[in-house]
Parts: structure tokens; C-alpha cells; sequence
């Protein structure tokens, strides 16, 4: 097992590099662990006030799991104070502060390299021609740029996950507002989807939930409705959290086909957290001519890639809940190198064969969401956790 924590990463790099990935995630999590209580302060005094030392670990999942409000009230990393170059925020009010996922340029690397491995198959698939001919894709996020987000981990993904796929530079329609909220102008984003019709390329939508429910609310287009290339798609993350009217999946997503053109099978759920370097996605687009596999929005299961391991926890016994019932979700992301690689969220799951299904939060646990960013103004602001 590596001896150091940038020789993990570098071990763990080609794992990341060849979907399906073949590693011995149990072997690895444990080394992983022993590195991280050695280099990470703040996370080994966390293991020793619960009496946990790495030689009394006998599993992966007896690895002893961070609450989020960890990455808020302490330095939750290996990387000493003048290598934390960059950082991923979440959501942060007057009345609460925001975790803050510490990072320098090779975590930055291992981050990216993981969000797109997993990310390509899902949503850069379902086109006729194979690689490297196969069709780049034009990316139109809803989110603000990273200039004016530069410590959202949504749109870092959004502006640097698979470049071999991109058409040009991700073209971002929403803005920052005065007070840090993210607004979203529904012309303008019926405006840029009529850019595109002619286009050779498909266009690739993404958005959080609140951001798509903002656009739907204000009405279809005026004029001819859009026509999008064959092959475009969408990705739409995030929730609602009690901001903004409520959709079922299956409604969200048949609406957005609605104001697209973008068929139901070509929309894509997807999770992620700043605390996390790793990302759930519930469905793959479909290959040409096959039917949309697996079942209705509302029904899938979202999962992880082979780097990570979850655990739907009952709150109150403190073990796996079985198939079918809600607790809380806890996630060991082997690519969370230099900060700690098992969280628990505040997410509530269901448990289900393949993976899970959110189900909410936990009692009095603060919304969380990259949708809280986003607000049409002139509500005032909520945040988000991306």
C-alpha cells in the first residue's frame, strides 16, 4: 500500500482511467484510512475521542465517518495551510456557515479525472458513431460561470469534466446576484437553445432543479419552440428543499422534455456534494434505436462508481437498514484523498438493490442542494451546497 498520500493518488488514478474499474476497494480503503488518521489532524482527533485507531479498523465500513458539519466547524484536510489553494463551498448563510473542501492543483487533477470517468458513460454515451469520431457536444449550463462561482464544486465539474467530448467552452447563462444568490433569465436560455438548432452537435443542458422549475415557470418560448440536434441531452441535479413549487421526478423530467424537445430518456439525475470528489447518476442515455432501459425517473436508483461504497444507516441502531427502508446516508469516496474519505450526510436514502433513492433530509438538518443557489429574483436568496 502506498506510503504517502500522493502516492494513493497516483495508485488510484488508473483505477479512475478504465471504467469498470478493477481495484480492491476494501485493501485500498483501509490504507487510505491509515493515511488520512496519520496526516489529517483534525480527523484523528475526531477517531481517538471515539477510542478508533486504524489497527482496530477490520473493514472498510468500520472506517469511522465524518459528519458534513466537520468541513464547517474544522480544517477537515491533509493538505498543510499554504497548500490549500482552492476550495469548494457549501451552502452559507447569515445564520450558517459553509463546509469548506480544501484543495490544491493535484487534488484539483484526481478530482476532475474522477468526476469525468463516471460522468462519461452516463451522459456523453447514446450517440451512433463510436469514439474518437463520435460527435462532441456543445454545454450549456444554467449555473453561473466560474468566475463569478469559483468555489462551487457544481460548476467546476460542469466547466471541466470531459474535455475530449466538448465542442468549445461551456457556455453559462446564469448569473451571481449582488447578495451571492444565482439567478437564472428564462429568455435567455430560450434564446441560446434557438442558437442551436441548426447545429451539428448535440447539446448537452445542465442545470439543478430549482433552475429547470424557474425556466418552466415562466412559460414555453414564444415563436417556434426550439429543435435541438438528435442526441441532446440533459443533466439536472439538486432538489427543491421547500424554495420553490414541487415536482415528482417523473413530472420534472416529462416537463423539461416538453420545453426542450429533449426526450425523457435523454435526461439524466445526478448527486453530488462539495464534501465529496465523486458522483452518483441514476441512468445512461440510451444507445441509438434501444428502447429507454430500466424503469421511470422516479423509480431509479442512484449510484455510485466502483471507487466508492455506500451505507443507508438507521439512526437509530447505528447499522444498514434493510432493502426498501430509509435512514441516513453514509459514503466512503476513495477519491477524497487529502480530506477524508468517509461521510455522513444528512441525506435520508432508501436502500434498494443497485444503490439508493433520496428520501429528504434528516430532522433538523439544515436544506442543503446546489438548487438553493439558485432564486429569480426578487425572492430573497437560499443557497446551496455546491
Amino acid at each position: 500500500m502506498p506510503g504517502s498520500i500522493k502516492a494513493f493518488a497516483q495508485a488510484l488514478l488508473p483505477h479512475l482511467q478504465s471504467v469498470p474499474a478493477s481495484l480492491d476497494f476494501e485493501a485500498m480503503a483501509l490504507g487510505l484510512f491509515r493515511l488520512q488518521f496519520d496526516r489529517n489532524p483534525a480527523y484523528r482527533r475526531l477517531c481517538l475521542a471515539d477510542g478508533v485507531q486504524p489497527d482496530h479498523v477490520p473493514s472498510w465500513d468500520a472506517i469511522p465517518a465524518v459528519p458534513t458539519v466537520a468541513f464547517k466547524e474544522m480544517a477537515m484536510t491533509s493538505l498543510p495551510e499554504a497548500d490549500r489553494t482552492h476550495w469548494f463551498l457549501s451552502s452559507g448563510t447569515t445564520r450558517q456557515e459553509s463546509s469548506r473542501h480544501y484543495h490544491h492543483a493535484d487534488s484539483l487533477s484526481l478530482y476532475e479525472a474522477a468526476a469525468t470517468a463516471w460522468f462519461t458513460p452516463h451522459l456523453m454515451g447514446g450517440l451512433a458513431a463510436p469514439l474518437p469520431s463520435r460527435q462532441r457536444f456543445h454545454f450549456l449550463s444554467l449555473t453561473p460561470s466560474p468566475d463569478q462561482a469559483p468555489h462551487s464544486s457544481l460548476v467546476h465539474m460542469i466547466a471541466r469534466v470531459a474535455p475530449e467530448h466538448r465542442a468549445g467552452p461551456t457556455r453559462f447563462l446564469g448569473t451571481l446576484a449582488s447578495d451571492g444568490s444565482w439567478e437564472l433569465d428564462p429568455s435567455r436560455c430560450h434564446d441560446a437553445l434557438r442558437e442551436y438548432d441548426a447545429s451539428a452537435n448535440p447539446v448537452l443542458v445542465l442545470g439543478t432543479a430549482f433552475h429547470f422549475v424557474h425556466w418552466l415557470e415562466a412559460g414555453p418560448p414564444r415563436g417556434v419552440p426550439p429543435s435541438l440536434p438528435p442526441g441532446s441531452r440533459v443533466m439536472e441535479t439538486g432538489g427543491y428543499k421547500g424554495r420553490s413549487r414541487v415536482l415528482d421526478k417523473a413530472a420534472l423530467h416529462q416537463a423539461i422534455s416538453e420545453l426542450t424537445g429533449i426526450p425523457p430518456s435523454h435526461i439524466v439525475s445526478e448527486y453530488g456534494m462539495s464534501e465529496l470528489s465523486s458522483q452518483a447518476y441514476d441512468h445512461a442515455v440510451p444507445e441509438p434505436g434501444q428502447p429507454d432501459p430500466g424503469p421511470p425517473p422516479n423509480q431509479r436508483s442512484l449510484r455510485f462508481p466502483p471507487w466508492v461504497r455506500i451505507r443507508v444507516i438507521s439512526p437509530e441502531h447505528g447499522r444498514e437498514v434493510a432493502p426498501g427502508e430509509i435512514g441516513r446516508l453514509r459514503i466512503w469516496d476513495l477519491a477524497n484523498v487529502w480530506s477524508v474519505m468517509a461521510i455522513q450526510t444528512d441525506d435520508l436514502a432508501v436502500r434498494t438493490a443497485d444503490g439508493f433513492r433520496l428520501a429528504g433530509r434528516a430532522p433538523a438538518a439544515p436544506p442543503r442542494g446546489c438548487s438553493l443557489m439558485v432564486q429569480p429574483a426578487p425572492v430573497p436568496p437560499p443557497r446551496g451546497n455546491r
